[in-house]
Protein backbone atom coordinates (compact mmCIF):
# COMPACT_ATOMS: atom_id res chain seq x y z
CA UNK A 1 0.00 0.00 0.00
CA UNK A 2 1.18 3.45 -0.62
CA UNK A 3 0.86 7.03 -0.24
CA UNK A 4 -0.11 8.75 -3.61
CA UNK A 5 0.77 12.70 -4.07
CA UNK A 6 -0.06 14.40 -7.03
CA UNK A 7 1.84 17.77 -7.55
CA UNK A 8 0.70 20.37 -9.90
CA UNK A 9 -0.23 16.90 -12.19
CA UNK A 10 -1.93 18.32 -15.55
CA UNK A 11 -2.61 16.64 -18.77
CA UNK A 12 -3.50 17.08 -22.77
CA UNK A 13 -3.45 15.26 -25.22
CA UNK A 14 -2.15 18.32 -27.68
CA UNK A 15 0.94 18.68 -28.16
CA UNK A 16 0.85 22.87 -27.65
CA UNK A 17 -1.57 23.27 -25.58
CA UNK A 18 -2.65 26.99 -25.09
CA UNK A 19 -5.23 27.46 -22.63
CA UNK A 20 -7.42 25.66 -19.87
CA UNK A 21 -9.91 24.08 -22.51
CA UNK A 22 -7.14 22.21 -23.97
CA UNK A 23 -6.33 20.22 -20.92
CA UNK A 24 -8.14 17.46 -20.47
CA UNK A 25 -6.96 18.16 -17.06
CA UNK A 26 -5.89 20.64 -15.22
CA UNK A 27 -3.57 20.94 -12.52
CA UNK A 28 -4.38 18.84 -9.53
CA UNK A 29 -2.16 18.58 -6.03
CA UNK A 30 -3.86 15.77 -3.84
CA UNK A 31 -2.62 13.24 -1.34
CA UNK A 32 -4.33 9.74 -1.39
CA UNK A 33 -4.00 8.92 1.95
CA UNK A 34 -2.33 5.35 2.62
CA UNK A 35 -5.32 2.41 2.94
CA UNK A 36 -7.85 5.28 2.13
CA UNK A 37 -10.81 4.54 -0.56
CA UNK A 38 -11.36 7.30 -2.67
CA UNK A 39 -14.08 7.12 -5.94
CA UNK A 40 -13.63 9.43 -8.67
CA UNK A 41 -16.94 10.75 -9.91
CA UNK A 42 -18.31 12.91 -12.71
CA UNK A 43 -19.64 12.76 -16.30
CA UNK A 44 -18.09 10.98 -19.34
CA UNK A 45 -15.15 13.05 -20.29
CA UNK A 46 -14.57 15.08 -17.19
CA UNK A 47 -11.12 13.60 -16.85
CA UNK A 48 -11.53 11.09 -14.59
CA UNK A 49 -10.30 7.85 -16.24
CA UNK A 50 -7.02 10.55 -17.53
CA UNK A 51 -6.98 10.80 -13.81
CA UNK A 52 -6.74 7.08 -13.20
CA UNK A 53 -4.31 6.20 -15.94
CA UNK A 54 -1.68 8.72 -15.20
CA UNK A 55 -1.73 7.09 -11.48
CA UNK A 56 -1.72 3.35 -13.11
CA UNK A 57 1.12 4.21 -15.60
CA UNK A 58 -0.90 3.42 -18.47
CA UNK A 59 -0.26 7.65 -19.36
CA UNK A 60 2.49 10.21 -19.19
CA UNK A 61 1.06 13.65 -17.46
CA UNK A 62 2.00 16.70 -20.00
CA UNK A 63 3.13 18.16 -16.71
CA UNK A 64 4.14 17.62 -12.76
CA UNK A 65 4.49 14.77 -10.85
CA UNK A 66 2.55 11.49 -9.52
CA UNK A 67 4.59 10.10 -5.84
CA UNK A 68 4.27 6.81 -4.31
CA UNK A 69 5.36 7.00 -0.58
CA UNK A 70 6.92 10.12 -1.67
CA UNK A 71 9.15 8.19 -4.44
CA UNK A 72 8.79 9.84 -7.92
CA UNK A 73 7.16 7.41 -10.13
CA UNK A 74 6.20 9.90 -12.70
CA UNK A 75 8.31 8.31 -15.58
CA UNK A 76 7.79 4.83 -13.93
CA UNK A 77 5.77 2.03 -16.48
CA UNK A 78 2.78 -0.05 -15.38
CA UNK A 79 4.88 -2.84 -14.30
CA UNK A 80 7.21 -1.54 -11.90
CA UNK A 81 4.52 0.79 -9.74
CA UNK A 82 3.12 -2.35 -8.36
CA UNK A 83 -1.11 -1.63 -8.59
CA UNK A 84 -3.99 -3.97 -9.82
CA UNK A 85 -6.28 -2.48 -12.20
CA UNK A 86 -9.58 -3.64 -12.85
CA UNK A 87 -11.34 -2.41 -16.10
CA UNK A 88 -15.02 -1.45 -17.57
CA UNK A 89 -15.27 -4.90 -19.70
CA UNK A 90 -14.24 -8.18 -17.98
CA UNK A 91 -10.37 -9.50 -18.67
CA UNK A 92 -10.27 -13.29 -18.21
CA UNK A 93 -8.75 -16.77 -19.20
CA UNK A 94 -10.89 -18.06 -21.18
CA UNK A 95 -9.42 -21.66 -20.87
CA UNK A 96 -8.87 -21.57 -17.80
CA UNK A 97 -10.85 -22.39 -14.54
CA UNK A 98 -12.14 -19.50 -12.45
CA UNK A 99 -9.62 -20.65 -9.46
CA UNK A 100 -6.95 -20.60 -12.23
CA UNK A 101 -7.62 -17.05 -12.99
CA UNK A 102 -7.76 -15.75 -9.23
CA UNK A 103 -4.54 -17.52 -8.81
CA UNK A 104 -2.56 -16.36 -11.91
CA UNK A 105 -1.66 -13.18 -10.73
CA UNK A 106 0.33 -14.80 -7.23
CA UNK A 107 1.48 -17.68 -9.77
CA UNK A 108 2.87 -15.40 -11.98
CA UNK A 109 4.88 -13.84 -8.83
CA UNK A 110 6.22 -17.40 -7.86
CA UNK A 111 4.62 -17.86 -4.83
CA UNK A 112 4.20 -20.66 -2.50
CA UNK A 113 1.26 -22.60 -3.38
CA UNK A 114 -0.45 -23.34 0.09
CA UNK A 115 0.07 -19.49 0.40
CA UNK A 116 -2.27 -19.15 -3.07
CA UNK A 117 -4.55 -22.00 -2.16
CA UNK A 118 -5.52 -20.19 0.57
CA UNK A 119 -5.80 -16.30 -0.65
CA UNK A 120 -7.57 -17.77 -3.45
CA UNK A 121 -10.00 -19.02 -1.01
CA UNK A 122 -10.35 -16.39 0.35
CA UNK A 123 -11.01 -13.46 -2.17
CA UNK A 124 -13.40 -16.32 -3.79
CA UNK A 125 -15.53 -16.28 -0.93
CA UNK A 126 -15.66 -12.48 -0.61
CA UNK A 127 -16.94 -11.98 -3.51
CA UNK A 128 -19.48 -15.44 -3.71
CA UNK A 129 -16.79 -17.27 -6.49
CA UNK A 130 -15.98 -20.27 -3.78
CA UNK A 131 -19.00 -22.75 -5.53
CA UNK A 132 -17.70 -22.49 -8.63
CA UNK A 133 -13.97 -22.47 -8.61
CA UNK A 134 -13.52 -25.34 -10.83
CA UNK A 135 -15.60 -24.58 -13.70
CA UNK A 136 -14.16 -22.99 -17.02
CA UNK A 137 -15.00 -19.31 -17.55
CA UNK A 138 -15.85 -19.88 -21.25
CA UNK A 139 -19.39 -20.89 -20.63
CA UNK A 140 -20.12 -17.90 -17.64
CA UNK A 141 -21.84 -14.74 -18.10
CA UNK A 142 -20.80 -11.58 -18.20
CA UNK A 143 -20.92 -10.26 -15.02
CA UNK A 144 -19.75 -12.86 -13.53
CA UNK A 145 -16.87 -13.10 -15.60
CA UNK A 146 -16.35 -9.59 -14.33
CA UNK A 147 -16.67 -10.62 -10.54
CA UNK A 148 -13.61 -12.94 -11.61
CA UNK A 149 -11.46 -9.95 -12.95
CA UNK A 150 -12.40 -7.95 -9.27
CA UNK A 151 -11.44 -10.94 -7.73
CA UNK A 152 -7.78 -10.67 -9.64
CA UNK A 153 -7.53 -7.37 -8.93
CA UNK A 154 -7.93 -8.17 -4.84
CA UNK A 155 -5.88 -11.24 -4.86
CA UNK A 156 -2.49 -9.49 -4.27
CA UNK A 157 -1.74 -8.24 -0.58
CA UNK A 158 1.31 -6.53 -1.53
CA UNK A 159 0.05 -3.85 -4.18
CA UNK A 160 0.51 0.13 -3.63
CA UNK A 161 -2.98 0.40 -5.22
CA UNK A 162 -5.90 -0.75 -6.46
CA UNK A 163 -7.64 1.09 -9.64
CA UNK A 164 -11.40 0.41 -10.52
CA UNK A 165 -12.71 2.16 -14.02
CA UNK A 166 -16.37 1.49 -13.54
CA UNK A 167 -16.05 -1.82 -12.98
CA UNK A 168 -20.01 -2.73 -12.43
CA UNK A 169 -20.79 -1.17 -15.53
CA UNK A 170 -22.05 -4.96 -17.31
CA UNK A 171 -23.31 -5.92 -14.25
CA UNK A 172 -26.73 -6.89 -13.61
CA UNK A 173 -28.63 -4.65 -10.94
CA UNK A 174 -29.15 -6.75 -8.18
CA UNK A 175 -25.93 -8.31 -7.96
CA UNK A 176 -24.58 -4.27 -8.46
CA UNK A 177 -25.91 -3.61 -5.43
CA UNK A 178 -24.04 -7.07 -3.80
CA UNK A 179 -20.87 -5.77 -5.29
CA UNK A 180 -20.95 -2.38 -4.01
CA UNK A 181 -21.57 -3.64 -0.57
CA UNK A 182 -18.75 -6.42 -0.95
CA UNK A 183 -16.12 -4.18 -1.81
CA UNK A 184 -16.82 -1.43 1.16
CA UNK A 185 -16.19 -4.77 3.01
CA UNK A 186 -13.33 -5.96 1.55
CA UNK A 187 -11.56 -2.73 2.08
CA UNK A 188 -12.31 -2.39 5.47
CA UNK A 189 -10.82 -6.00 5.77
CA UNK A 190 -7.77 -5.43 3.56
CA UNK A 191 -6.71 -1.78 4.25
CA UNK A 192 -5.66 -1.17 0.49
CA UNK A 193 -5.67 1.97 -0.83
CA UNK A 194 -8.27 1.64 -3.52
CA UNK A 195 -9.36 4.29 -5.88
CA UNK A 196 -12.61 3.84 -8.15
CA UNK A 197 -13.51 5.74 -11.27
CA UNK A 198 -17.82 5.95 -11.86
CA UNK A 199 -20.30 8.13 -13.02
CA UNK A 200 -22.78 6.95 -10.12
CA UNK A 201 -23.20 8.78 -7.93
CA UNK A 202 -24.28 6.00 -5.96
CA UNK A 203 -21.54 3.87 -6.39
CA UNK A 204 -19.59 6.78 -5.19
CA UNK A 205 -20.78 7.62 -2.03
CA UNK A 206 -21.49 3.68 -1.19
CA UNK A 207 -18.01 2.54 -1.95
CA UNK A 208 -15.77 5.65 -0.80
CA UNK A 209 -14.19 7.32 2.36
CA UNK A 210 -13.72 10.56 0.10
CA UNK A 211 -15.18 11.46 -3.17
CA UNK A 212 -13.59 13.24 -5.69
CA UNK A 213 -15.80 15.40 -7.82
CA UNK A 214 -14.79 16.08 -11.49
CA UNK A 215 -16.31 18.36 -13.69
CA UNK A 216 -14.96 19.76 -17.23
CA UNK A 217 -11.02 17.88 -16.39
CA UNK A 218 -11.27 19.99 -12.98
CA UNK A 219 -11.96 18.93 -9.34
CA UNK A 220 -14.55 20.88 -8.17
CA UNK A 221 -14.33 19.27 -4.18
CA UNK A 222 -13.01 16.60 -2.75
CA UNK A 223 -14.94 15.36 0.12
CA UNK A 224 -16.95 12.83 2.17
CA UNK A 225 -20.32 11.96 0.88
CA UNK A 226 -21.45 13.89 4.12
CA UNK A 227 -19.72 17.07 2.87
CA UNK A 228 -20.68 16.68 -0.67
CA UNK A 229 -24.15 16.71 0.35
CA UNK A 230 -24.45 19.37 2.65
CA UNK A 231 -22.14 21.81 1.88
CA UNK A 232 -21.21 21.57 -2.13
CA UNK A 233 -18.37 23.33 -2.68
CA UNK A 234 -19.66 24.48 -5.95
CA UNK A 235 -22.77 24.52 -7.84
CA UNK A 236 -21.75 21.48 -10.30
CA UNK A 237 -21.40 18.97 -7.18
CA UNK A 238 -24.86 20.95 -5.58
CA UNK A 239 -26.64 19.59 -8.92
CA UNK A 240 -24.66 16.40 -9.45
CA UNK A 241 -25.32 14.94 -6.05
CA UNK A 242 -28.53 14.48 -4.61
CA UNK A 243 -31.68 13.07 -6.74
CA UNK A 244 -32.83 15.46 -7.75
CA UNK A 245 -29.54 17.62 -6.99
CA UNK A 246 -29.78 20.99 -5.34
CA UNK A 247 -32.13 23.84 -6.24
CA UNK A 248 -29.60 26.86 -7.62
CA UNK A 249 -31.50 30.34 -7.26
CA UNK A 250 -30.07 33.25 -8.41
CA UNK A 251 -30.55 35.94 -5.62
CA UNK A 252 -28.86 39.01 -4.11
CA UNK A 253 -27.67 38.75 -1.36
CA UNK A 254 -27.27 41.46 1.01
CA UNK A 255 -25.40 40.85 4.74
CA UNK A 256 -27.71 38.50 6.82
CA UNK A 257 -31.07 38.65 3.83
CA UNK A 258 -31.04 36.95 0.64
CA UNK A 259 -33.86 38.72 -1.85
CA UNK A 260 -35.14 36.04 -4.77
CA UNK A 261 -37.39 38.00 -6.73
CA UNK A 262 -39.63 39.78 -5.33
CA UNK A 263 -39.19 38.03 -1.57
CA UNK A 264 -37.11 38.16 1.21
CA UNK A 265 -35.36 35.37 3.20
CA UNK A 266 -33.40 36.15 6.17
CA UNK A 267 -29.94 34.17 6.69
CA UNK A 268 -28.76 32.77 9.28
CA UNK A 269 -25.01 34.10 8.56
CA UNK A 270 -23.91 37.41 7.26
CA UNK A 271 -22.38 37.74 3.90
CA UNK A 272 -19.65 40.43 2.64
CA UNK A 273 -20.52 41.90 -0.41
CA UNK A 274 -20.74 39.63 -3.64
CA UNK A 275 -20.27 40.18 -6.44
CA UNK A 276 -21.26 38.13 -10.18
CA UNK A 277 -23.34 35.89 -10.66
CA UNK A 278 -25.08 35.14 -7.21
CA UNK A 279 -27.08 32.30 -6.34
CA UNK A 280 -28.67 30.55 -3.04
CA UNK A 281 -28.57 26.66 -3.39
CA UNK A 282 -30.79 24.65 -0.67
CA UNK A 283 -31.92 20.97 -1.51
CA UNK A 284 -34.93 19.40 -1.88
CA UNK A 285 -34.66 17.49 1.62
CA UNK A 286 -34.69 20.96 3.30
CA UNK A 287 -37.96 22.56 1.75
CA UNK A 288 -41.14 21.93 3.40
CA UNK A 289 -44.50 23.43 2.60
CA UNK A 290 -46.44 25.59 4.68
CA UNK A 291 -49.61 27.84 4.99
CA UNK A 292 -47.61 30.95 6.83
CA UNK A 293 -48.70 33.86 4.95
CA UNK A 294 -43.86 34.50 4.90
CA UNK A 295 -43.74 31.67 3.19
CA UNK A 296 -42.17 31.42 -0.56
CA UNK A 297 -45.22 31.52 -2.94
CA UNK A 298 -45.43 28.91 -5.41
CA UNK A 299 -47.24 27.00 -8.01
CA UNK A 300 -47.30 23.47 -8.35
CA UNK A 301 -46.99 22.25 -11.30
CA UNK A 302 -47.12 18.05 -10.56
CA UNK A 303 -46.07 15.84 -7.88
CA UNK A 304 -44.16 12.39 -8.78
CA UNK A 305 -44.68 9.55 -6.46
CA UNK A 306 -40.71 7.53 -6.28
CA UNK A 307 -41.83 4.79 -3.64
CA UNK A 308 -40.89 6.35 -0.05
CA UNK A 309 -40.50 9.81 -0.99
CA UNK A 310 -42.70 12.25 -3.72
CA UNK A 311 -41.42 15.30 -5.38
CA UNK A 312 -43.13 18.37 -5.88
CA UNK A 313 -41.96 19.94 -8.84
CA UNK A 314 -42.89 23.90 -8.30
CA UNK A 315 -42.01 26.83 -9.85
CA UNK A 316 -41.76 30.39 -7.88
CA UNK A 317 -41.65 33.20 -11.23
CA UNK A 318 -39.35 32.47 -13.38
CA UNK A 319 -37.49 29.79 -11.09
CA UNK A 320 -37.79 25.90 -11.20
CA UNK A 321 -37.87 24.59 -7.26
CA UNK A 322 -38.12 21.17 -6.68
CA UNK A 323 -39.06 19.52 -3.03
CA UNK A 324 -38.84 15.98 -1.78
CA UNK A 325 -41.85 15.05 0.73
CA UNK A 326 -41.60 12.67 2.88
CA UNK A 327 -43.94 10.43 4.67
CA UNK A 328 -45.31 12.10 7.56
CA UNK A 329 -44.50 15.63 6.22
CA UNK A 330 -47.58 17.94 6.50
CA UNK A 331 -48.39 18.71 2.94
CA UNK A 332 -51.75 19.41 1.74
CA UNK A 333 -52.27 20.26 -2.71
CA UNK A 334 -54.21 23.53 -1.11
CA UNK A 335 -50.57 24.62 0.68
CA UNK A 336 -49.05 27.22 -1.99
CA UNK A 337 -45.92 28.38 0.49
CA UNK A 338 -42.84 27.13 1.06
CA UNK A 339 -40.00 27.45 4.13
CA UNK A 340 -36.22 27.19 3.49
CA UNK A 341 -34.40 25.40 6.49
CA UNK A 342 -31.67 28.48 6.46
CA UNK A 343 -29.45 26.68 8.45
CA UNK A 344 -28.93 23.98 5.04
CA UNK A 345 -29.24 27.64 2.93
CA UNK A 346 -25.28 27.60 0.81
CA UNK A 347 -24.49 31.08 -1.07
CA UNK A 348 -22.05 30.97 -4.41
CA UNK A 349 -20.56 33.63 -6.25
CA UNK A 350 -19.58 32.59 -9.43
CA UNK A 351 -20.42 28.91 -8.99
CA UNK A 352 -18.22 28.81 -5.54
CA UNK A 353 -19.61 28.44 -2.40
CA UNK A 354 -19.38 31.73 -0.17
CA UNK A 355 -17.93 31.44 3.89
CA UNK A 356 -20.22 33.86 5.45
Amino acid sequence: MAKITLSTLAHSYLDNPKSDDDYALKPIDHIWEDGAAYALLGPSGCGKTTLLNIISGLLKPSSGKILFDDFDVTDNDTSTRNIAQVFQFPVVYDTMTVKENLAFPLKNRGLDADYIEKRVSEIAKMISLDDILDKKTNGLTADVKQKISLGRGLVREDVNAILFDEPLTVIDPKMKWELRTQLKAIHQKLGHTMIYVTHDQTEALTFADKVIVMSDGEVVQIGTPTELFEKPEHTFVGYFIGSPGMNIIPAKVNGHKAIIGDHEIILNDTYGKLDGKVELGIRPEFIKFSDDPNALPITINRIEDVGHYKIARTRFQNHDINIIINEGDDFSKDMHGIIFDTEKINIYENDWRVDP
